[in-house]
């Protein structure tokens, strides 16, 4: 498995076997880093770390010179510094990246509309269809990757597969910059000497758990019964695992894939301790998610919010509703209601708002009177207002500055979901 600064870097040579490799998982090369060097060439081939510069940030993503100095996304900016003392700062641009993200999966979409996007950076594409107009697998990744460094001026790495499970775990090895493609008669000889750890989904505790029973490769994942699996990592993800040690994995490239949530999170520039502020955060972080839902025309069935303590402890609480909605005055309610019930047993570094368990606008029943009218109607002139003039142009009076929420506002407050 290819490490996060591109050590163990594996790449397919010209002419490799592509058959069956239908299945293209495109990751943009530490994506953030690479937009702000698009945008400011001086910053090519320095240590670049994507962080606000206020030492109570996170690092959003950070360039290949820094990650080999240690620095990973999430890393507090304070111990980015430390690792990378020559690092250069570069607040993030969120709209920027979008754009850029949206050029980008338009390539995608221009060679096969079998287009799955996970994330702003990554995508899944099913080239099966396509075959004929642009040729194999393999030459298609190719002329993809240049197609992206041509027109968008930034690099990806490609892995194509039989399956979603291996063509992602494939991308991951050729990073930064690469090509693997794996046949899919060499599926299986692909997997077994991988570490259990590269597999999609087993995150470093499941790793740890599997592997102080000795299993440690994915061929010791294969030769374990589904039973004893089950009995580390649950049942569910045993059953699921054994399959993929074993090349099966029937998921199929979805392009029209719904997100399962939509959050927003914030990074205070001081520990805040008023349980007021708080909540009133928490209301602001509310609106935000519920404009991003009424955008992708979905609701949230639950709520949950995300607290991170001073030593830098986290907790979430989570909860769902009696019936689905995109309102910030109802998601905002609910997640005070969870936040009542945490005992604040340190300052609050960071909150954040999640909506969760999403449906299709409208697809709860109606009712015979809609208690929540009024706001509907509020929370509308709101988007208006922000279509016509920009968002912030409308808000809440209780999110009006004074000198103790000023003093409070802010470092960083992003998508939650966004990935490097």
């Amino acid at each position: 498995m290819g490490r996060q600064d591109g050590s163990g870097r594996l790449v397919s040579p010209e002419g490799a076997d592509d058959t069956g490799a239908v299945v293209l998982h495109v990751d943009m090369d530490a994506f953030y880093a690479s937009v702000e060097v698009l945008d400011d060439p001086s910053l090519a081939g320095r240590p670049v770390i994507i962080a606000h510069p206020d030492g109570r940030s996170v690092v959003s993503s950070a360039s290949y010179e820094a990650r080999r100095f240690g620095v990973r996304s999430a890393m507090p900016i304070a111990q980015a510094i430390r690792r990378c003392p020559q690092g250069v700062i570069v607040p993030p641009h969120f709209d920027r990246y979008r754009a850029v993200s949206e050029q980008v999966m338009e390539i995608f979409r221009s060679i096969t509309p079998l287009v799955e996007q996970l994330s702003i950076d990554e995508a899944f594409l099913d080239v099966s269809g396509a075959r004929r107009l642009w040729g194999g697998p393999g030459e298609i990744a190719r002329m993809l990757r240049r197609r992206v460094r041509a027109e968008a001026g930034i690099v990806c790495s490609v892995g194509a597969a039989a399956t979603k499970h291996v063509a992602k775990m494939a991308s991951t090895i050729s990073k930064p910059d690469g090509l693997v493609i794996v046949p899919e008669s060499r599926t299986q000889e692909f997997l077994d000497p991988r570490p259990v750890g590269a597999m999609w989904g087993v995150g470093p505790k499941a790793a740890e758990a599997l592997g102080n029973r000795g299993i440690r490769t994915i061929a010791d994942v294969r030769e374990t019964p589904v039973d004893a699996l089950a009995r580390i990592v649950g049942p569910a993800q045993g059953r699921r695992i054994h399959d993929l040690a074993h090349g099966r994995d029937a998921r199929g490239v979805e392009t029209e894939r719904v997100e399962k949530s939509v959050s927003h999170e914030e990074t205070f520039p001081r520990d805040v301790t008023d349980p007021e502020l708080l909540r009133a955060e928490l209301l602001r972080l509310a609106d935000r998610v519920a404009v991003r839902l009424r955008r992708s025309g979905v609701e949230a069935s639950g709520v949950a919010i995300k607290l991170r303590f001073s030593d830098f402890a986290t907790i979430t609480r989570s909860q769902a509703l009696a019936e689905p909605t995109a309102l910030g005055q109802r998601i905002g309610q609910e997640a005070r209601t969870l936040f009542d019930g945490v005992a604040l047993r340190a300052p609050v570094r960071l909150i954040g708002v999640r909506a969760e368990r999403l449906v299709p606008a409208g697809s709860a029943a109606l009712a015979l009177w809609d208690e929540d009218g009024e706001w509907k109607k509020a929370e509308n002139a709101l988007d208006r207002a922000a279509a016509k003039f920009g968002a912030g142009a409308l808000t809440r009076a209780a999110f009006l500055p004074t000198e103790t929420r000023g003093a409070h506002l802010p470092s960083s407050d992003r998508p939650a979901e966004d990935s490097d």
